[in-house]
């Protein structure tokens, strides 16, 4: 047997060790989901809680739910939605905007990614955008995954990786989804863009210090 033969041997013994000591530490449980005491004033923003109906919690089936409708004296709104999920639901949601709001009779008109910079992600941190519209109605929204209270994720493959990694050294792949969204009509969109981008750097600034708890 040559030296890579043996060299694969080993790399694959490792592997099998490492999964299985992996699996042996047991999925942590969510013991505080802390994400419920994001202030409803931030800043000139005043939240007002929101529910969905019994049907879509069924569906989103998270740990934890934030749905406000936040308002400004200047007449500016946006709409917050924070889904938690704890390591053992896998981190993730299978929902996301690109498939939802098609379904919802939302066609998408534009769809991109936006640079903000958090104090703890100066080098700042991409954000998805998408653009739609349904009966001369705009609905401009911003969304994003997080994990591990500062882990700002963009992708699928940024969540794999992520996922991965938090599993193997911290035995916790628990994950959110954030969308902050707002509605007006086309001559408003980029005044609508504007206030969500500003209310999306607060709500990054938050997130950390209300990270829900695992053990």
């Amino acid at each position: 047997m040559n030296k890579y033969s043996v060299f694969a041997l080993v790399t694959l013994g490792l592997t099998f060790i490492l999964i299985n000591l992996i699996d042996l530490r047991g999925v942590p449980t969510v013991v505080r989901t802390n994400l419920e005491n994001i202030p409803l004033q931030i800043g000139p923003y005043t939240g007002k809680e929101e529910f969905f109906s019994k049907n879509v919690y069924d569906a989103l089936h998270a740990d934890c739910h934030v749905y406000r409708h936040y308002h400004s004296p200047d007449d500016g709104s946006v709409t917050l939605y924070v889904g938690y999920y704890g390591t053992a639901k896998g981190g993730r949601t299978g929902h996301n905007p690109f498939a939802c709001l098609p379904a919802s009779g939302w066609g998408i008109r534009e769809k991109g990614t936006i640079l903000l910079k958090p104090s703890y992600q100066p080098e700042g941190v991409l954000l998805n955008y998408i653009l739609s519209e349904k009966g001369g109605v705009y609905n401009i929204v911003i969304h994003w995954y997080q994990s591990s209270g500062t882990k700002v994720l963009a992708t699928g493959l940024q969540q794999n990786i992520q996922k991965f990694l938090g599993k193997v050294f911290r035995n916790r792949d628990d994950g959110a989804y954030v969308q902050i969204s707002s509605l007006g009509n086309e001559g408003e969109i980029e005044n609508k863009l504007d206030l969500i981008k500003s209310f999306s750097l607060r709500i990054l600034e938050f997130l950390p210090a209300y990270w829900p708890e695992e053990v």
